[in-house]
């Protein structure tokens, strides 16, 4: 976004919806950005010839455009539908529909709590800034209780956010991530650390949905990534894991330590 003008910068996906179709094109409002419009040219709606272009788009219609050109006056942009891949289309919908939900998360709070408009608007900017969006907030107190207060804030509103997070937010995954310093004097020093790798790697299990790799970060660091379905999961599979490599090493006789990013 343009902290100038507080439009989307060109190359920008952005969320808009259709109000009027017209021979030439289509034009649009843009969902986050009140006040602002834009126009789809015809050429822009589809690749190849677009003989119909109801086919494509219709009033009311909400779709994922790329930010072609901006005004100078920056009123109206030029936008393309074609320039935007099918995955990329759900990704940024998706993310758009996170926001909508956690803003809506966020009322809620705020009726809980006794927040007004401007403690709302307040504190939704400070999540933001910290977590780079709110929805990402509310995930982040799902997935860990203590995030809120690691971020720096503070107040009787905390336990109220984090139980409405964990009662609406439920993640695909919980991720953990650190790092393993190993290192040996040996002949097969080599083979040692990597057999203690695959010892973290073998805690992998496409039934229970946990996968745990493990990477070469630059001796004698190796950085862990881990992914469970839940919480508690993670944490138990993230102290068998770490152990086994390290006492992998530490049995050989090397020099083994962790820890989490």
């Amino acid at each position: 976004m343009s902290e100038v003008t507080n439009t989307p910068n060109e190359g920008e996906l952005v969320v808009v919806s259709v109000t009027t179709v017209k021979q030439n094109g289509c034009y649009v409002k843009l969902d986050e950005f009140e006040g602002l419009e834009g126009f789809i040219f015809i050429g822009e709606i589809a690749s190849g010839w677009v003989k119909n272009i109801r086919i494509y788009v219709r009033e009311g219609q909400r779709l994922i455009c790329k930010v072609m050109r901006t005004r100078k006056d920056g009123s109206s942009l030029e936008l393309s539908l074609k320039s935007v891949s099918e995955e990329r289309r759900r990704e940024r919908l998706q993310e758009w529909k996170n926001e909508q939900r956690a803003n809506q998360l966020l009322k809620v709070l705020a009726e809980k709590v006794g927040w007004n408009e401007e403690d709302i608007a307040s504190s939704k900017q400070e999540l933001i800034d910290a977590y780079g969006g709110l929805y990402a907030a509310f995930e982040e107190a799902a997935m860990n209780e203590g995030s809120l207060v690691d971020a720096g804030f503070e107040g009787d509103w905390l336990k109220d956010f984090i139980e409405i997070a964990v009662e609406n937010i439920i993640p695909d995954f919980v991720e953990i991530r650190g790092v393993l310093t190993l290192s040996i004097n040996d002949i097969n020093g080599v083979e040692i650390i990597q057999n203690a790798l695959l010892a973290a790697e073998a805690f992998s299990s496409e039934e229970e949905e946990i996968e745990v790799r493990c990477h070469y970060n630059g001796a004698p660091e190796y950085r862990i990534e881990l992914k469970a379905p839940d919480f508690k999961t993670a944490e138990a599979v993230w102290e068998n894991a770490t152990k086994s490599s390290l006492d992998h090493v530490l049995s050989a006789g090397g020099e083994a330590t962790s820890y989490r990013e």
